[in-house]
């Protein structure tokens, strides 16, 4: 079965589905998730309750991933390039676990604003 998750960033609402890592299981457990989101660049990040510790970390990651970002027990949704990528590439502040994706056009997150509440539900 599909682990299929509502993202409500704000006024924006998208839809993903989690990948079957360790990570995304122990995130997944730990559902729903609400938290006041940033943004760096086009990703938005936020920490969650959850220590996953790394798991085949990427330097590098595509628009849509869904990343857990070790240092700061993060929960991260890239939509584009970060201060931290050089030309088009999207580049975490360090490398990050990918444990999902979005569906559809993730640079629909461009409406969100930082300091709004994120929310990650279940889709059963």
């Amino acid at each position: 079965m599909a682990k299929r998750v509502k993202i409500t960033a704000g006024d924006v609402t998208a839809y993903a589905v989690f990948n079957d890592t360790k990570t995304a299981q122990k995130i997944w457990d730990a559902l729903p998730i609400e938290a006041r989101g940033h943004t760096w660049g086009e990703e938005i990040y936020f920490s969650i309750p959850v220590d996953c510790g790394h798991e085949k970390p990427q330097p590098t990651v595509d628009a849509g991933d869904l990343g857990y970002w070790e240092p700061g027990s993060a929960f991260c949704i890239f939509f584009g390039p970060t201060p931290m990528s050089r030309g088009e590439e999207i580049r975490p502040a360090d490398p990050v676990t990918v444990f999902g994706k979005v569906e559809g056009d993730p640079k629909v997150f461009r409406a969100f604003r930082g300091g709004g509440k994120v929310r990650i539900e279940r889709v059963e």
